[in-house]
């Protein structure tokens, strides 16, 4: 019997929206093997994808997140990054490990974001992906800032100083992959980063799914596996038989290779899944950077001239006081009433220091909500803000002559220096005030803090602070015969250098247990540092001993 004619299918009817309007339909393509692929069109007009991967999640119109898995070559970025830094990352110690890790984790990313993404033979031709855009000069430079500041765990043995710059990096690190200007945008930027290593976990999976999928063109999970297992078989037998053959090559091998116990897989396999999220989240964000335009130049809500003028003119003239007062005790015009100028400098450093970091608030307010639409009120804000930040400047030097003072009375310490150090920052923020307040237009005025900041903490760490310390305090025992040396003892191997300059009796109880320190806890590859090498050879050619009575 024939058959009846196929008849068209019926058209869907059209849906009603709230206001009456008839829905417009999804657009979607007819992929060869007959399975539709919807696509939305993402910000900016360009179509994100629904069909054979379900959409991974949109968080708003300025982070919708990639219209694809990852690729291929991210995902065997990201994991061979993550074992090495499973296999360099000493995690007690600042070390070349560190180092090594930002340079693979930097080349994966690299490589992650250059490799062109071949799409699915599925999915027609005249689909456009999005992606990011490529690496500006910007996200170039706090790249390599970031390189910069895991690298000083080369360098330096201070942990304290390595935390710092591991904070920082974390910080730079973040405005290199997303990005960034205003002060609200960087932000954000630095809130997502953390955010983007969990919404990388299925972004990651999809991607490796779709490697072995039979027909996707990959190699399969297994066949890897198995190049794996038969390199490093191999690897062992060859190298048990150099390493048998020749004492140096075991020596060096012993020296390259940890002791493989419990502990040790425990410690690779954390630091593995830290590195992988953090990758995988620094890829996401590198595929899908988030859209932080509307961040960059928010509206002013302004107030009338009088409503911020009064207020700023009436500090202005107290801090042209308080300056006034100071420079009076400077040159000796006004006593201080019995104090000695060690106990006059501690008695106001941090005070000052809170004076300067709450001014950089109320400058930051006027510039935002000051009027300026005037010839008058543009000459108005400048002088005020000009006048409050040249004071500014004055209780800085204040401040930092102050600390000096209390130094030679007291001790250097690692806090006094780096309070110092945030004033001094302090200070070359309000430099860059002044300078931006020449045009009122100051777009790069927080990135230019951001750099201060970081050029700042790494001009602290070429200076060695720990090696500054002992050499204050070894000034202030020549002078006054005075000296903490429990305080010493507990610096780091940065400061061996200078404690040798140290009288004998007091050089052996300053280093004895820095020395002991250095014997306990040796360095493989991984914690290779400059600073603990360099003291371990000052103390191997005169050894030091904790004497009884220090």
């Amino acid at each position: 019997m024939p058959s009846e004619p196929a008849q068209p299918p019926a058209k869907p009817p059209a849906h009603s929206t709230p206001r009456g309007e008839a829905a417009t339909a999804t657009p979607a393509h007819q992929t060869p093997g007959g399975q539709t692929v919807a696509t939305t069109p993402a910000p900016g007009g360009v179509p994100m994808v629904h069909g054979p991967w379900p959409q991974l999640s949109v968080w708003g119109r300025w982070w919708p997140g990639p219209a694809r898995p990852a690729s291929a070559p991210t995902v065997v970025a990201v994991l061979v990054a993550a074992a090495i830094a499973a296999l360099s990352i000493p995690l007690d110690r600042p070390g070349v490990g560190w180092l090594v890790t930002a340079v693979a984790g930097t080349a994966a990313l690299v490589v992650a974001r250059t490799i062109p993404y071949r799409p699915p033979a599925n999915v027609p031709p005249p689909l456009v992906w999005r992606s990011g855009p490529t690496l500006s000069p910007a996200r170039f430079g706090w790249s390599a800032v970031t390189v910069a500041l895991l690298g000083i765990g080369t360098i330096r043995a201070a942990g304290w100083l390595f935390l710092l710059c591991l904070a920082t990096a974390m910080l730079t690190g973040a405005l290199a992959v997303a990005g960034g200007r205003s002060l609200r945008a960087m932000t954000v930027a630095a809130v997502i980063a953390p955010i983007s290593a969990f919404r990388a976990v299925p972004w990651v999976v999809r991607g490796l799914a779709r490697i072995h999928r039979p027909g996707s063109g990959h190699v399969s999970v297994a066949r890897v596996v198995a190049t794996t297992a038969v390199s490093v078989a191999l690897l062992t037998l060859f190298g048990s038989l150099f390493a048998s053959a020749d004492a140096a090559f075991a020596s060096f091998v012993r020296r390259a290779l940890p002791d493989i116990d419990g502990a040790t897989l425990v410690r690779w396999g954390f630091v593995f899944t830290v590195a992988w999220a953090v990758l995988g989240g620094a890829a996401y964000l590198r595929a899908a950077p988030p859209d932080l335009t509307g961040l960059e130049s928010p509206g002013r809500s302004r107030v009338t001239r009088l409503e911020w003028a009064i207020p700023l003119s009436l500090l202005v003239l107290l801090f042209a006081l308080f300056v006034g007062v100071q420079l009076a005790v400077l040159f000796g015009v006004l006593e201080t009433e019995g104090l000695t100028y060690a106990d006059y400098a501690r008695s106001g450093f941090w005070q000052l220091l809170a004076v300067t970091g709450l001014t950089l608030g109320v400058v930051a307010g006027a510039a935002r909500w000051a009027p300026r639409g005037t010839r008058a009120d543009r000459i108005l804000i400048r002088a005020l803000l000009g006048a409050l930040a040249v004071l500014t400047l004055v209780i800085v030097a204040s401040a930092l002559h102050r600390m000096d003072l209390y130094a030679d009375a007291y001790g250097l310490t690692r806090l006094r220096v780096l309070v110092a150090l945030c004033e001094f920052w302090l200070g070359v923020v309000f430099v860059l005030v002044l300078v931006a307040g020449i045009r009122l237009r100051a777009s790069w005025l927080p990135r230019a803090v951001v750099v201060a900041g970081v050029l700042a903490l790494l001009g602290l760490a070429a200076a060695n602070p720990d090696g500054l310390i002992a050499d204050r305090n070894i000034a202030r025992y020549e002078k006054i015969g005075r000296i903490d040396t429990a305080y010493l003892s507990g610096l780091s191997a940065d400061a061996v250098p200078a404690l040798e300059r140290l009288a004998a009796d007091r050089r052996d109880c300053v280093l004895g247990p820095i020395a002991g320190v250095l014997d306990r806890n040796p360095d493989d590859w991984r914690g290779w540092n400059y600073g603990r090498e360099h003291a371990r050879e000052i103390l191997a050619a005169d050894p030091k001993q904790q004497p009884r009575d220090c």
